[in-house]
Order: C-alpha cells, then structure tokens, then sequence
C-alpha cells in the first residue's frame, strides 16, 4: 500500500470515528431532501468561494467549487477519489476535507477564521449521499410556470398569493393572523399607494360601506389618484439616485427635476414596467421624436458629478461610466457588479471582461468628465425643454433663418452680370474692411503693445514675453507660461462673423499647445468661446459652448511645419456650422477633418457667470501654453475675410495679380469678394440672414436643458481596466452581457437599445423577479428576497421561492402592468392580516418572514413629514417644477462652505418631501435623521433605525412644530367647548382610530397640565406659538393653543402615528 493511500485509509478512518458521535444529533435537524440552491450553495458561497471561486486571482489549488465540471472532476493520483463523488462522501475530497479532525487537512483553514458546525458538515455529508445533484443559481434559472398549492382550508385565501403563503405556515405548523380592522386596513393601503393618511370622512366612508369590493373600491380610488405618482416616485428615485446638486466638492444645483416629474407622470399613466425601463436606458434610441422618451434617459445621468480644479477629465468620465454600470445592475438586475470592476466576483460567476462589456453599453456618450466652474451650462449631451409654445417659436425662427438662407442664394445667382460688369471695369482690391485689431508686435511700452487699427485699445502682455527677430521686424516669443492680450476680438458671439490672423513659429511638434483663445480654464468643460489649438502637431479651431457635445470644431490633416514662419488664418461665418469655420495656412484654405459639428447654443458668457472679454495669446490656465513659440503681426477683424482677402493678407497680392489669373478658381474667389464687399442687395440679406440666426439663437438660449443620452455615430472604444483605474487599459471589450446570462438575441443592436430590449425580454431570468421583489418589499417591509441589491450567491435566499416566481410570470403576462401588480398584493389576505402577534411568534419569526402577520412598520422620512402637513391642512398639494427649500437649521450649508441656504417662504415649505431640495453634501437633516437615502448612488433598500434623534426631530423641527399649532388650531374652532371632542379629533387625526379610555385619559392629563404651566408662563407659550410662517388667530387665548399644540406633538410622537 502507498503512503497516499495510507494517508488516506487514515483520514476516512479519522472522519467516520468523528462523524459517529456527531451523526445522530446532527442528522436530527437536516432537511429531508437536501436542495443545492437552498442548503449547499450558501455554505460554499460563505466559506470557499473567496479561494474556491470565480476569482481566478485568489484561486487557490486551481480549483473551482462554483462550477459543476470542476466540482466532479477526479483527483491525480487517486483512482476513485474525487472533489465531489455524487452518491460517495468518502470519495469525495470536500467532504473529507471539512469533516478532516487535523487541523492541517481541515478546510477552510484555521486562518481564515471561517469554520463549518457539525449540522453544516453533516448537510453537505446528506447531499452528496442523495446524489450531489448541481443546479444552476436559482436566481439565474428561468422562470418556470409554477404550480399554485391546492389547500384543504380554502377559505382564508383571497387569491393565489395566500396560497402559497398558508401553503408554507402550515409546514410550518403556523395559521395567518385575523384580518385587521378597517380602520388600520384602510391606513395601511392609503399610505402605502399615495404616501399619505386617509382623510377622517375617508375612514368613516369605508366603515359604512357594507358592500362586498368596498375595499376593492378604495384600492382603485387610490391607485387614480395623483398622489399615487408621488408617493411611487419617492422609491424610485432612491434607486435613481436622483438629487438636485451634482455633489462633490463645489455641489453646485443643476436643474434635473423635469426627470422627477416624469417619473410621477410615468407611474400616474401606469407605463408599463418594461417600457419604464426601456425609456430610461434608451429612450433617445427609439423611433419617433416623442421628447419625454429622451428625458427620461436622464437617469443615466444623475450621478455625481465634479469640477474640482486638478481633477483629470478622463478619470472621472470612466468614474460616471462606471455608476451608470453599477446602477443598471444593482437596479434591474440585483447584482453586486461593482464587485468585479476591478477583478472577477469572487462569489458570482461574472468576470471583469462581463463587467467591461456592460460598461460599454454606457460610454458611447459626447460628454465631459467635468462639468463648467465658471458657466451654469448642462453638461452634454442636453435636451432642450421646450414649451409647446416655444416649439412653434422655434419652428418659426428656424424657417426663418432658412428662408433668409435661401434668399441670400438667389440675390448671390441674381448678382452674377453686376458681378461681371464689375470685373470687366479692372477693379483694384481697396483697403481690407473690417480691421479691429492690428498688432506689428515691434515695441513694448509699460507693458503694451499698440494697436495700429485702435490706438485706444493697446494690447497688454503679462510675465514678461521677449521681444525676438519676428516676420516682419519684432515678433513675441512666448515661454508657455507668459502671454498677451487684447481687448478687441473677446467679444465674438456664435452669431458673429470673424477673422483672426497672425504669423506663427513652433520650435518642434506639439501634442497640444494654445496658440489664442478667448475663454478660461481648459479644464472648465472644454473652456466655453473659441480657441486655435495644437493638437498632435496638427492645427484645430473651435468654437465652444459645452466641450464636447455643444461646440465646433475643425482640424487641419496635416502637421505644421516646425522652425519656420507660417501665416494661421482663422476664418467664421457666423453660422454656427462647422462647414463656417475654415483654417488658412499662408493665405491657402488648408483640408481640414470636422471634428465636431453641433453648436446649438452661447459661446458667451450670461449674466451672473465669469466673463472673459479678451483675446489671450500663448497660455490658458490649467492649460499647456505656446512653449517657446513666436508671433508676430496679428490681425483681428470683426467680419468673415474672403479667401481672396485672406490671400492679400497673406502676400500683400492685389486685386490685379488675381485678375491676371485665367483660373475659373479664381474668379469665384473674386465673386464672394464682390459680394461681401461691393453688393448692396447681397450684404443686406446677409445681415438679415445674421439677424434672423440672433433671435432664433437668443430664443434657444433662454431655454433651460436637462442632461440626457445620446449615442455618438461611433461607438467609444472600452478596454478592460486593470485595477479599475481609467488610465490603464487592457483587453478590449465589446458591448455584450455576462456569459453567464442569457445571450442577447442575434437581432438586437449592440447599444443601449439592445441592452434594455435583452433586459425586458420575457425569457430574463431576473428583470421580472428584481422588480416584483421591490414592490413586494414596497409593502410588506421586506422583500421575498431580503438583500434586494444582491440576487447572488451571497445574497439571502427567497422566504417564498415560488410566490416569488408565480408573480414574476404573473406581472410579465399582465403585460408589465405595475397598478395591477401593487392591486393584487393588496388586495390579498397576507397583505390584510393584522400586525399584531403574539410574543411566541415573534420569537419564532421576528422579521416577518413566514408572513403570519400583516405589515406593520414605520413610516417613511417623507411620508412622516407629509402626513403632519397634510393633517395640520397645512400641505401645499401643487405638483411638479423646480425644487423647494422648506425648514431646516441654519449654517448647515455654510459648513460645507459651498452655499448659502435660503429658506422659501410661503408654499415653498410646505410642500410634499418629494420635491424638497435634495443637496448631496447637505441633504435635509431631518430626512436623513428619519432614514432617507442619501442618494449618493443606486438605493434599493432603506436603513430602519431607532434613535431618539428622531423624537426630537418629531418635537423640535420648526416644520412638526409649526404643523402642530396648525393642527391644534383646527381642533380648537372643530369644538371650542369640548375637550373630549379636541382630544379625540387630534388622536383619530393622526392615528386613524379612536383612542382607548386609558390613551384619552392621559392625554387630558397631558393637555391639563400643560395649559396650567402656559397660564403662569405666557412668554413661553408665545414662543412656541410664534415658530413657523403660518399665522395664528388673534381670538385664541395663547395658553389653551400652546397645550393643544404640545398634546398634537405628543400624539405625533406615538407609535401608531408613524406607523402604518
């Protein structure tokens, strides 16, 4: 016998000696049948995944226990030893490895502090007698139709839920709770479908209706009613991670609440879920031109953004790629992505290529990794969010400038026989119209340089730039740091036609070097204005609003000669059009390719914003200057040279050296001359082309944009990224899903269209299930699946497998239908049982999760705010546009040193928690305090904590104050004689039900001691009276109010009122 199979025969023997003691107390606890799902999947997942996984960088022994082939394979050197040898544990090395008495031979190791009990080693023992049968990851299995149970007691269920619910109580040898009573029946689903409390007629309403779907009848009033929209918008804009700052360090506002206003519109319409997905990742792609489509691909968008000074465009272009990434998986998918962004998962089977291959999807945008510090412009790609009104004001200056275009062609036809008759008469080229500025760059007096064509307008040079041998005399050389200005030539608007010309000599190739410009920092988006560039030796003009989305740009195909002299010419017609910007090298139009061609909006500066209003030469802050380069006589004009002009400026030739010339060429250089220069008709139409380009351009510049989608022509290269880190790129990657999901269809596109098509196709094993699990969490507290953001091998396994199926199926074939969804969980009896319990089963059952009781929990920051508003008569119910800043203590904002909080008076602080102002470093205190998201990324699931923080919140917060003197002012004109009646209104008010004798007794106390103390300290009631904007009657005596208002603060404070 080998000293293997010694070793061996030991370890079996060592292991059964073990096992006998162990077996039959163990064995007592295990499942009947042991499923791998369920029982043996977790405990791999927990205990050798992280060595034993998908992670082929910490793979240790070359062996993987997540996949089937590699789990069975046979062992070298062993002819029946095997990993798992289905139907032999004592073949199989992981069982004798876990149940292994050496510490040496036990796995996991000893340092790994990861160990497996005795019912756990046993579990795996059970399983692989029982055959070892592999299956699939539940969640990444299809969705098979699904049996519904057949019960004997059928007369508890309402529908098929309750069956599969009363199906697994009764295994577990439980029965549901009794249903609850109509008045905390009808809270619960008024909360729970419009966020806010149900009106006392309401609740007397459903308690005389004896009719059979009265109940039914409530649900539909509810599910039609606006409010709906609102309060379903709250979830979803947690998953959205929608805020109104762009976050970081500056976290400036940005107008993104159109997007929260569609989503309210989407859930009020009732779109169906897959098209609400659908629009979403890639509205913009879909036919027709219906805007809100575009708009709603703004969730793509609502990460956070920065502008911080030093901060590398690219670097945060792959961080915004990579949330929309993470958010897409965690929101339709529920997976742990980020995890493998930097190397495989080391629990699911998706690798760092998969999560490269998504990340695809989502890059092929024209955006900037920054957004503008010193403009408020959107950062591309944009929408317009246009009126009707201003659609058809637009349509109308749009066929305006074309109709001005069209006449400017025909006076152009209309002129050629005065064009002719002029050339017979041998013209000679007059002075050169237009000249602005003229800079010979020969002396520098106190820091100037003069300006031949203003001698009011000298140039000025900074850091001392030295004067060299130029062109012609002296010329500037520049150091990269040093510069030159001129006020002439910072003006230009995109309407405005212009000519900047001047010599130039670079010492060597630069891969980028400024040359002029008339904007601010590079970084700032692209640097809004217009700029000449080196790029890669090469030249490029542009004209800029938003780099790169909203800008022109045009770059020569060949490199500039290095160590010699050249003239650069830089021609605009003010047309807004790449095709109107042309270079000229030594008075010659140079081939240029169009870089970018979409310049819709200013290339100004607004009101309010950091204006540069100077031509700048050799340097740009944050930028990489004309490093010793040299200029000399620059030209500045405030209209578009001819290229016949452009030539004499070059060469000095006149008029008649290009007469002498027979070239057909020639003589249309000449005709757009004598056009611009000498036809009256011509020259006016082209004003009123210019004046028609100005209103229509003014109109799309006082139009706000919202940041959306919009796919480039071409799709971006993406690379797996080691590390993650955006500047170290490796293999390249095509748009694709993870392997190990269903492959996209051969038919679809690979874009963002494609990628929500696979998304919404029946077949996913996920999309249905994620989707239906957060509704369900949506009312009952928590999901069938209770790690919504993780339906992986780490993630907690479904409470009710197949409910959740049956619904998953259920809500596909309803067509996505999500109010009919959310109608048939309420309407069940699981939803409708009581949530009280008793000790016994909250010992057994302390989360709910075998739903023997109804739900019963807190209620959410916004719905808590908005029902003390909206029982106080106090919420402003206007729905929609920008946000509001209601209460909140002072100094907050000025601590984050970004801003400074202005409350809004008046409706502003009253309005539902939806639409308050959501500012990422500071968001509402009293939100976070009651477990609001903070919305930094993609939420799926809400924290629930219980801290006397929010006591005080409920006391203290000027918003519940001011609520509760509003409230106690209403009880005090319902029945200004009865303190039985006012104490009964205020707790029905904010409870739903009639308070018990014991609760009404101490509120009278309460009430009684009060008023005695506000008597005897009348200051101190008119404190507390005077918190809030809303007015209190004159006619009220302070100390009667001021107890009222303290005995609605205790009331607000209890339990039943803050819960549903």
């Amino acid at each position: 016998m080998t000293s293997s199979s010694t070793s061996r025969l030991v370890r079996v023997f060592a292991v059964l000696a073990c096992a006998s003691f162990e077996l039959s107390a163990a064995r007592a606890e295990l499942p009947e049948t042991v499923d791998f799902n369920f029982h043996i999947r977790p405990l791999l997942s927990d205990r050798c995944f992280a060595c034993h996984g998908p992670d082929e960088e910490d793979r240790e022994a070359e062996l993987r226990l997540d996949l089937e082939e590699s789990a069975y394979a046979a062992l070298e050197g062993g002819e029946a030893s095997h990993i798992i040898k289905p139907g032999d544990p004592l073949q199989s090395e992981v069982y004798l490895r876990i149940a292994a008495e050496d510490a040496d031979e036990r796995m996991p190791p000893a340092d790994s502090n990861l160990v497996l009990s005795a019912e756990e080693i046993q579990l795996v023992r059970r399983w692989i007698e029982q055959g070892a049968r592999w299956k699939q990851h539940w969640s990444f299995m299809p969705i098979e139709p699904v049996k519904v149970p057949e019960l004997a007691d059928s007369n508890w269920p309402r529908n098929e839920i309750d069956q599969f619910v009363l199906a697994r109580l009764q295994s577990e040898g439980l029965q549901p709770a009794a249903e609850a009573t109509r008045e905390k029946l009808i809270r619960r689903v008024t909360y729970d479908l419009t966020g806010l409390p149900p009106t006392l007629e309401e609740i007397d309403d459903f308690l005389a209706d004896d009719a059979a779907d009265a109940y039914e009848s409530v649900v539909d009033r509810l599910l039609n009613s606006p409010r709906y929209g609102e309060r379903m918008a709250v979830e979803w804009l947690d998953v959205a991670r929608y805020a109104d700052t762009y976050g970081y360090q500056a976290d400036r506002y940005r107008a993104v609440w159109p997007y929260r206003d569609w989503v309210v519109d989407a859930f009020n319409q009732n779109l169906p879920y897959d098209e609400f997905v659908t629009w979403q990742l890639a509205g913009d792609l879909l036919p027709g031109d219906e805007k809100a489509k575009t708009l709603a691909t703004a969730f793509n968008r609502l990460h956070r953004q920065t502008n911080e000074g030093g901060s590398i465009e690219e670097e945060f272009r792959v961080e915004y790629v990579a949330d929309r990434t993470e958010t897409f998986a965690t929101a339709f998918l529920g997976l742990t992505f980020q995890c493998a962004r930097c190397h495989d998962h080391k629990y699911d089977p998706l690798t760092q290529k998969d999560y490269y291959q998504i990340f695809s999807f989502f890059g092929s945008i024209d955006e900037c990794g920054l957004y503008s510090h010193f403009t408020e412009a959107t950062p591309t790609p944009t929408l317009l969010l246009t009126e009707p009104q201003q659609e058809s004001q637009l349509a109308e200056l749009a066929q305006a400038v074309g109709d001005a275009e069209n006449r400017l062609q025909e006076i152009a036809d209309q002129q050629q026989s005065a064009f002719e008759a002029w050339l017979a008469e041998s013209p000679q080229l007059e002075s050169i119209a237009g000249l602005i500025g003229d800079y010979p760059m020969e002396q520098i007096v106190d820091g100037k340089l003069v300006n031949r064509a203003d001698a009011d307008q000298p140039g000025q040079v900074a850091d001392a730039p030295a004067l060299v041998a130029g062109k012609v005399g002296q010329g500037l050389h520049l150091s990269g740091e040093n510069n030159f200005t001129t006020p002439v030539g910072g003006t230009f608007s995109r309407h405005d036609p212009f000519t900047i010309s001047l010599w130039i000599n670079t010492p060597d190739e630069k891969d980028r070097a400024v040359v002029w410009h008339r904007s601010r920092s590079w970084t700032d988006a692209g640097s809004r204005g217009y700029q000449l560039l080196f790029e890669d030796g090469k030249l490029s003009a542009s004209l800029i609003h938003f780099w790169p989305g909203n800008a022109l740009r045009v770059r020569t195909n060949r490199k500039l000669s290095t160590n010699s002299w050249q003239q650069v010419t830089v021609t605009y017609d003010g047309s807004s059009r790449a095709d109107g910007l042309k270079l000229y090298i030594n008075g010659k139009l140079e081939p240029c390719e169009v870089v970018r061609d979409q310049l819709t909006k200013t290339i100004g500066y607004n009101s309010g914003e950091v204006e540069t209003k100077v031509l700048t030469l050799g340097q740009r802050f944050r930028d990489r200057g004309f490093k010793d380069g040299l200029v000399d006589e620059l030209q500045i004009y405030n209209r578009e040279l001819t290229p016949a002009e452009v030539e004499h400026v070059h060469s000095g030739a006149s008029l008649g050296d290009l007469l002498v010339q027979s070239d057909p060429a020639r003589s249309t250089l000449l005709r757009d001359y004598y056009l611009k220069n000498y036809s009256e008709p011509y020259r006016m139409a082209l004003a009123e082309l210019r004046d028609a380009r100005l209103k229509h351009g003014e109109l799309i510049d006082s139009i706000a944009e919202i940041m959306v989608m919009r796919e480039l022509s071409t799709p971006r290269p993406a690379y797996v990224l080691k590390r993650g880190v955006y500047d170290a790129p490796a293999e390249r990657v095509d748009s694709d899903t993870p392997a190990s999901l269903p492959p996209m269809a051969d038919g679809l596109p690979r874009n963002r269209l494609g990628l929500a098509r696979w998304l919404t196709d029946p077949g996913h094993p996920l999309t249905a299930r994620v989707a239906v699990n957060r509704y369900w969490q949506m009312l009952f507290g928590r999901g069938i699946v209770a790690t919504p953001n993780d339906f992986g091998s780490q993630g907690e396994l479904p409470s009710h497998p197949e409910l959740l199926d049956w619904l998953a199926r259920t809500f596909v074939q309803s067509g996505w239908d999500v109010k009919a969804l959310l109608k048939q969980l309420v309407m069940s009896a699981t939803y409708r049982q009581s949530g009280e319990c008793s000790p016994s089963l909250r010992a057994q059952d302390p989360g709910n999760t075998l739903l023997a009781r109804g739900p019963s929990q807190r209620l959410s920051a916004e719905m808590i705010r908005d029902s003390v508003l909206f029982t106080s008569e106090l919420l402003v119910e206007k729905r929609g546009g920008p946000p509001v800043k209601p209460y909140q203590p002072e100094g907050l904002w000025e601590e984050k040193g970004s801003a400074t909080y202005q409350r809004d008076e008046g409706e502003g602080s009253h309005r539902r928690s939806l639409y308050t102002y959501w500012k990422r470093t500071s968001p509402p205190p009293s939100m976070l305090t009651l477990d609001a998201a903070k919305r930094d990324v993609c939420a799926v699931q809400r924290q629930s904590t219980a801290t006397p923080l929010q006591s005080l919140v409920l006391l203290n917060d000027p918003q519940y104050v001011e609520a509760a003197r509003a409230l106690a002012q209403l009880v005090l004109a319902y029945a200004p004689e009865s303190i039985e009646t006012q104490l009964h209104y205020v707790f029905r008010k904010l409870t739903s039900r009639v308070p018990e004798e014991r609760e009404f007794h101490l509120l009278q106390a309460a009430y009684d001691q009060q008023r005695e103390y506000y008597e005897n300290h009348s200051a101190d009631a008119e404190q507390l009276l005077a918190i809030g904007d809303h007015p209190h009657g004159e006619n009220i005596d302070p100390a009667q109010l001021a107890a009222m208002t303290m005995v609605v603060e205790i009331v607000t404070s209890f339990a039943e009122s803050v819960t549903k």
